[in-house]
């Protein structure tokens, strides 16, 4: 597991220019607020695992092994945080609001997959957009463009 975290660094992050090694944090960043919406409601489903990988790959474009290194690499990183502010505050400086809506928008996503908005989700990503001084039209919109309709969705 160190070594496959080393090889990461090693390929991602040595040789590259300043601006890859943020690219690479917010990369990180993102992987971990992904991964902390899967886990807010206390039930990992094989549906929110998948669309992770999917939207990692979408903004990203990286290869499965490179998305492998990351996930470890956020998990890692989500289980010692103890706030989102060191991943917000690194999205807030380099994102555009475009980005962080589309940020939002992926959370949207990954809380509605399972057919189930859970409160501490909806909770999550209202939290996120705050720090990220996301407008709360912005917010609403992101959330109605992915929100299935309400016969397909139950709220816990």
């Amino acid at each position: 597991m160190l070594n496959q975290i080393k090889l990461f660094f090693e390929q991602h992050l040595a040789l590259s220019s300043p601006e890859d090694t943020t690219e690479e944090k917010l990369q990180l960043a993102t992987a971990v607020l992904f991964l902390e919406m899967m886990y807010i409601d206390d039930k990992v489903e094989p549906k929110e695992q998948e669309i992770i990988l999917s939207l990692i790959h979408q903004n990203f474009a990286l290869t499965a092994e490179q998305t492998t290194s990351l996930l470890e690499l956020a998990e890692r990183q989500r289980e010692q945080a103890t706030d989102y502010f060191q991943f917000t505050s690194l999205i807030n400086k380099e994102y555009n609001l475009e980005q962080k809506v589309r940020l939002i928008e992926s959370l949207w996503k990954i809380a509605f997959i399972d057919g189930v908005l859970d409160t501490n989700e909806e909770y999550l990503v209202r939290k996120i957009a705050a720090l990220l001084h996301v407008p709360h039209t912005d917010f609403i919109m992101a959330k109605n463009r992915v929100e299935p309709p309400e016969s397909d969705l139950s709220f816990n």
